[in-house]
């Protein structure tokens, strides 16, 4: 290799290292990295859903605001309307053989927190607290992904600006 060839391939190195380093920074400071964005057994586009038809969030995830836990949507959730709309499009009918097999469809969950905390839904929706501040804007979502780092320290931060309970038993019971 030439002594030229070696400082081209270093330089492209260093500005490759340069430029993965800005991304993490870059990232880390403005909420654009993409945390956890799982395949699911139905390619199902929240954006279609929620944000072109209007869709509630309530609709599907019906115990958000009266329960603990959102809760995942059921099979016949999705059958009230996909039993006629587009019902041979190819997502759609791997959502029938789920329907016609009596089973649930297996969803990733992509919002996950430790086990050892307690997060209730139906508290925060009861003090105003909008989907989109902790699961991102949903409605231009194809793919779901975790939008915010949901960790204690910016959970703390949240509770903190909004006055809200931060003490340990809180979240930690």
């Amino acid at each position: 290799m030439t002594a030229e060839a070696r400082v081209t391939a270093g330089t492209i190195l260093v500005l490759l290292i340069g430029l993965t380093m800005l991304t993490i920074f870059y990232g880390s400071t403005s909420g654009i990295i993409v945390y956890n964005a799982p395949a699911q057994p139905i390619d199902f586009f929240h954006r279609v859903h929620a944000g072109d038809k209007g869709i509630s969030c309530y609709f599907c995830h019906r115990t958000a605001a009266t329960a603990a836990f959102a809760g995942m949507p059921s099979t016949e959730t999705c059958m009230r309307c996909h039993r006629v709309v587009i019902p041979h499009h190819y997502e759609i009918q791997r959502l029938h053989r789920y329907w016609k097999n009596r089973e649930p469809v297996p969803w990733v969950r992509v919002n996950q927190l430790p086990g050892f905390v307690f997060f209730d839904h139906k508290a925060h929706i009861l003090n105003g607290v909008k989907c989109d501040y902790c699961h991102g804007k949903v409605i231009t979502m194809d793919r779901l992904h975790q939008a915010a780092p949901l960790s204690m320290g910016w959970c703390v931060a949240c509770h903190r600006a909004h006055k809200a309970p931060d003490d340990c038993w809180t979240c930690h019971r």
